[in-house]
């Protein structure tokens, strides 16, 4: 059984319980609810870098990364940097993260925040709403495109931004529909584990320009961003890169500083 369907029959359970215990009526409540949202999309538009930092503890695929760098810190740095936007991997189980580090997070920082999980059900576009996420993440692998459309027309009623994720040229045509405002290329197979660029550079020409395109996992180079940016990609999704070292928001600093050289 491939990790993608293990992580998502556990996120069925684990979402299942989370509605029992807080119901809708209490997110939607909670004073981050009303708060307005801040586009990413917009930002990684007039952005010359677009780079998107994560906060990611550990994967299944590289296990620990660093469980030593608070988020509050973390996204403190990320602000201080430079960065468009943050990435908050709130996957207890598998990624090490919670709901509480999108909460942190917000409090810490005005950048746009990005909810990665694996959404499964509405339920969670209302918890990344009401923790404070500007963004959330939708993956084309583990939704079929009745959902997509659901989800991500549920997220825009609620000012939220949606980037959708595709690993490949069938998950990419079954997902492009107008409430969608960035399309994100994974470049890692999610079966194998093994990430090449190539896949962003492939599948560059069949995105639509009317979708922000960003580029997700293995990028730790300045010379692939450059690279990628001739492919017409203006968002770049980071996470080990920063999280490895023992200051994520200097290592940014730093990585932009040399981006812009």
């Amino acid at each position: 059984m491939d990790i993608l369907k293990k992580i998502v029959n556990d996120k069925r359970v684990e979402v299942k319980f989370r509605k029992d215990l807080i119901p809708i009526r209490q997110l939607e409540t909670s004073v981050l609810f009303s708060r307005d949202t801040i586009s990413l999309a917009k930002k990684l538009s007039s952005s010359s870098t677009g780079i998107i930092a994560e906060h990611k503890r550990r994967s299944p695929s590289k296990q620990v990364i660093n469980h030593n760098l608070n988020v509050f810190d973390v996204a403190k740095g990320y602000e201080e940097a430079g960065v468009c936007g943050m990435s908050v991997l709130t996957d207890g189980k598998y990624f090490g993260g919670s709901l509480d580090d999108l909460l942190t997070a917000r409090s810490s920082c005005n950048l746009p925040l990005l909810r990665k999980e694996f959404i499964i059900d509405e339920y969670q576009i209302l918890e990344a709403k009401a923790y404070g996420a500007d963004v959330i993440l939708l993956i084309a692998a583990v939704l079929s495109k009745a959902e997509i459309k659901q989800f991500s027309e549920l997220a825009k009623q609620l000012h939220l931004d949606v980037l959708l994720e595709v690993h490949n040229e069938e998950e990419l045509h079954k997902s492009i529909m107008p409430s969608l405002d960035m399309l994100g290329v994974n470049n890692r197979n999610l079966k194998t584990f093994e990430v090449s660029l190539d896949t962003s550079k492939q599948l560059s020409t069949l995105i639509p320009d009317d979708f922000v395109k960003v580029s997700e996992s293995g990028i730790s180079s300045t010379e692939a961003i450059k690279a990628l940016q001739l492919y017409g990609y203006k968002g770049f999704l980071i996470g080990e890169n920063f999280m490895k070292t023992d200051n994520a928001g200097e290592s940014a600093a730093q990585f932009i500083k040399d981006l812009q050289l």
